[in-house]
């Protein structure tokens, strides 16, 4: 594979990743202000298709085509940005997992309600406040993981 195709797929791996985590979130906010357990289970469960189908397919693309694009411009894995990369990529996987369980049980939750045309749970509501909060990190962490793939700035993670 040519460098430029490896460019173009990691680039693409780095956009589904972001617009569909932004996607995701938009779409389970707007569900989750209309309380309707209806709607709620009717999008959740799309928001777990996209993750799985989507996300779950770029979060695997990403490591491999980042490490055959290191090998083909010839950079050092310990090179500050990639360092730092790398480590910003565990934290959005360590907040994206527990997410993915989170929409698992907010859709089997607002399923339940639907079902028996009663309120949405508190377990939901607890959950929904975990999965919110877990947003922010993960969103904010593979956007600077982006700054760092364009800007590839002089960093010196390792003193010497």
């Amino acid at each position: 594979m040519t460098y430029q195709l490896l460019l173009f797929l990691h680039v693409v791996g780095a956009t589904v990743l972001l617009g569909t985590g932004a996607g995701i979130a938009f779409f389970m906010v707007i569900s989750h202000r209309s309380r309707d357990p209806v709607l709620i289970a009717h999008v959740a469960g799309i928001v777990v298709l996209a993750d799985t189908a989507f996300t779950a397919t770029a979060a695997i693309a990403q490591p491999v085509t980042g490490y055959l694009l290191i090998r083909a411009a010839g950079w050092s894995l310990t090179e500050g940005w990639i360092v730092l990369s790398l480590g910003l990529y565990l934290l959005v996987g360590a907040f994206w997992l527990p997410v993915v369980w989170m929409q698992i049980r907010m859709r089997d939750l607002a399923r339940q309600a639907a079902a028996q045309s009663t309120p949405l749970p508190i377990a939901y509501d607890r959950l929904y406040r975990t999965w919110f909060a877990f947003g922010f990190p993960a969103f904010f962490a593979v956007l600077a993981i982006v700054w760092l793939m364009l800007t590839r700035p002089a960093l010196s993670i390792w003193p010497g």
